[in-house]
């Protein structure tokens, strides 16, 4: 079911997407656990969805639960952390919240240097965003 929604959520048919990630989310709630990392990894391919279908609230809402239950049970610096913080800072950009996105995405950016290191092409992405962000 989870490839299924990849292709929908590649091909753009975000509804159909969503219905599946909903289903594939539910289903590692219910198996794995809401803390475990397969289970997140659900919730935040959800958000993306509803990012994408400019449901800025229902992201936030799911991103905000993702970032900070891996923070808990993953530890900051986990590999994962940089991705859900630049995920939410995206949503709070898309809300016009863009003080705030830009206090995440530079905490995400100063994170990534630290945990995965100058050359890796998150830390490069994060920082042109940042700096983008910064001069508008």
């Amino acid at each position: 079911v989870a490839n299924l929604a990849s292709t929908y959520w590649n091909q753009g048919r975000w509804h159909a997407a969503e219905e599946l990630l909903v289903q594939v989310m539910e289903t590692r709630k219910q198996k794995l656990g809401a803390d475990h990392p397969s289970t997140l990894t659900s919730m935040a391919n959800l958000a993306s969805t509803c990012q994408n279908q400019g449901r800025w609230d229902v992201a936030e809402e799911l991103e905000l639960q993702v970032m900070e239950t891996s923070k808990k049970m993953l530890g900051v610096g986990h590999l994962d952390t940089p991705t859900r913080m630049n995920n939410l800072a995206f949503t709070w950009k898309g809300q016009g919240r863009n003080a705030e996105a830009i206090k995440l995405m530079n905490q995400c950016v100063q994170l990534s240097r630290h945990i995965l290191g100058v050359s890796h092409p998150h830390y490069i992405s994060s920082s042109k965003t940042l700096a983008v962000w910064e001069a508008e």
